[in-house]
Protein backbone atom coordinates (compact mmCIF):
# COMPACT_ATOMS: atom_id res chain seq x y z
CA UNK A 1 0.00 0.00 0.00
CA UNK A 2 2.80 2.43 0.85
CA UNK A 3 4.34 1.86 -2.60
CA UNK A 4 1.07 2.83 -4.24
CA UNK A 5 0.91 6.04 -2.21
CA UNK A 6 4.53 6.83 -3.05
CA UNK A 7 3.84 6.25 -6.75
CA UNK A 8 0.78 8.53 -6.68
CA UNK A 9 2.73 11.29 -4.90
CA UNK A 10 5.64 11.02 -7.36
CA UNK A 11 3.25 11.04 -10.30
CA UNK A 12 1.60 14.23 -9.04
CA UNK A 13 4.96 15.99 -8.72
CA UNK A 14 6.12 14.74 -12.12
CA UNK A 15 2.95 15.83 -13.87
CA UNK A 16 3.49 19.37 -12.54
CA UNK A 17 7.11 19.33 -13.70
CA UNK A 18 6.17 18.21 -17.20
CA UNK A 19 3.29 20.65 -17.66
CA UNK A 20 0.15 19.98 -19.61
CA UNK A 21 -0.50 19.32 -23.27
CA UNK A 22 -3.89 20.74 -24.20
CA UNK A 23 -6.08 19.00 -26.73
CA UNK A 24 -7.23 21.29 -29.54
CA UNK A 25 -10.70 21.41 -27.96
CA UNK A 26 -9.23 22.35 -24.57
CA UNK A 27 -7.17 25.06 -26.26
CA UNK A 28 -10.22 26.49 -28.06
CA UNK A 29 -12.19 26.49 -24.77
CA UNK A 30 -9.31 28.25 -22.97
CA UNK A 31 -8.97 30.86 -25.72
CA UNK A 32 -12.71 31.57 -25.60
CA UNK A 33 -12.65 31.69 -21.79
CA UNK A 34 -9.89 34.31 -21.96
CA UNK A 35 -11.75 36.47 -24.46
CA UNK A 36 -9.86 35.87 -27.68
CA UNK A 37 -11.98 37.09 -30.62
CA UNK A 38 -13.91 34.31 -32.34
CA UNK A 39 -12.79 35.49 -35.79
CA UNK A 40 -9.12 35.02 -34.76
CA UNK A 41 -9.40 31.61 -33.07
CA UNK A 42 -8.17 29.62 -36.08
CA UNK A 43 -5.05 31.79 -36.21
CA UNK A 44 -4.43 31.46 -32.47
CA UNK A 45 -4.86 27.68 -32.59
CA UNK A 46 -2.47 27.46 -35.54
CA UNK A 47 0.00 29.75 -33.76
CA UNK A 48 -0.03 27.71 -30.54
CA UNK A 49 0.34 24.46 -32.51
CA UNK A 50 3.30 25.91 -34.40
CA UNK A 51 5.00 27.49 -31.39
CA UNK A 52 4.54 25.00 -28.54
CA UNK A 53 2.53 22.02 -29.79
CA UNK A 54 -0.08 23.07 -27.19
CA UNK A 55 2.29 22.41 -24.25
CA UNK A 56 2.03 24.84 -21.35
CA UNK A 57 5.57 24.47 -20.01
CA UNK A 58 7.77 24.80 -23.10
CA UNK A 59 10.91 26.92 -22.84
CA UNK A 60 12.39 27.33 -26.29
CA UNK A 61 16.10 26.96 -27.03
CA UNK A 62 18.17 30.15 -27.02
CA UNK A 63 17.37 32.57 -29.83
CA UNK A 64 20.21 34.19 -31.78
CA UNK A 65 20.27 37.07 -29.26
CA UNK A 66 20.41 34.68 -26.28
CA UNK A 67 16.78 35.26 -25.27
CA UNK A 68 14.28 32.46 -24.66
CA UNK A 69 10.58 31.97 -25.44
CA UNK A 70 8.11 30.70 -22.83
CA UNK A 71 4.84 28.79 -22.64
CA UNK A 72 2.01 28.03 -25.04
CA UNK A 73 2.52 31.25 -26.97
CA UNK A 74 6.34 31.21 -26.75
CA UNK A 75 6.60 34.71 -25.31
CA UNK A 76 10.08 36.22 -25.45
CA UNK A 77 12.00 37.19 -22.31
CA UNK A 78 13.95 39.97 -24.00
CA UNK A 79 10.88 42.17 -24.35
CA UNK A 80 7.85 40.70 -22.60
CA UNK A 81 8.62 38.79 -19.39
CA UNK A 82 11.13 38.98 -16.57
CA UNK A 83 13.45 36.04 -15.96
CA UNK A 84 13.86 37.23 -12.34
CA UNK A 85 11.48 36.75 -9.43
CA UNK A 86 10.05 40.23 -9.97
CA UNK A 87 7.40 40.77 -12.66
CA UNK A 88 8.49 43.09 -15.41
CA UNK A 89 9.00 44.06 -19.04
CA UNK A 90 6.18 44.59 -21.54
CA UNK A 91 3.70 42.20 -19.95
CA UNK A 92 4.75 42.93 -16.34
CA UNK A 93 4.97 39.20 -15.66
CA UNK A 94 7.58 36.67 -14.58
CA UNK A 95 8.60 34.24 -17.32
CA UNK A 96 8.03 31.29 -14.99
CA UNK A 97 4.38 32.37 -14.67
CA UNK A 98 4.07 31.80 -18.42
CA UNK A 99 4.74 28.08 -17.86
CA UNK A 100 1.76 27.36 -15.61
CA UNK A 101 -1.15 25.11 -16.57
CA UNK A 102 -3.44 28.05 -15.71
CA UNK A 103 -2.92 30.07 -18.89
CA UNK A 104 -4.43 33.34 -17.61
CA UNK A 105 -1.12 35.23 -17.57
CA UNK A 106 0.00 33.65 -20.84
CA UNK A 107 -3.24 34.68 -22.52
CA UNK A 108 -3.07 38.26 -21.23
CA UNK A 109 0.55 38.61 -22.32
CA UNK A 110 -0.17 37.12 -25.77
CA UNK A 111 -2.92 39.72 -26.21
CA UNK A 112 -0.47 42.45 -25.21
CA UNK A 113 2.10 41.24 -27.75
CA UNK A 114 -0.64 40.97 -30.39
CA UNK A 115 -1.79 44.52 -29.63
CA UNK A 116 1.68 45.82 -30.46
CA UNK A 117 2.77 43.58 -33.34
CA UNK A 118 -0.19 41.47 -34.45
CA UNK A 119 0.39 37.85 -35.39
CA UNK A 120 3.64 38.87 -37.13
CA UNK A 121 5.32 38.80 -33.70
CA UNK A 122 5.37 35.00 -33.91
CA UNK A 123 7.63 33.27 -36.44
CA UNK A 124 5.62 30.08 -36.04
CA UNK A 125 2.48 31.86 -37.23
CA UNK A 126 4.31 33.65 -40.05
CA UNK A 127 5.89 30.41 -41.30
CA UNK A 128 3.02 27.95 -40.82
CA UNK A 129 -0.25 29.89 -40.69
CA UNK A 130 -0.05 33.21 -42.52
CA UNK A 131 -1.85 33.20 -45.86
CA UNK A 132 -2.76 29.52 -45.61
CA UNK A 133 -6.22 28.00 -45.40
CA UNK A 134 -6.65 27.09 -41.74
CA UNK A 135 -8.65 24.03 -40.70
CA UNK A 136 -12.03 24.36 -39.06
CA UNK A 137 -12.02 24.51 -35.29
CA UNK A 138 -12.46 21.04 -33.78
CA UNK A 139 -15.08 22.17 -31.24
Amino acid sequence: MSRVILFVVLFCFMSKAFGKTLSECELVRELRKHGFPENQLKDWVCLVNAESSRRTNVVGPPNSDGSHDYGLFQINDRYWCSATDKPGKGCNVRCKDLLLDDISKQAQCAKTVFGVHGFEAWYGWANKCKGRPLPALPC
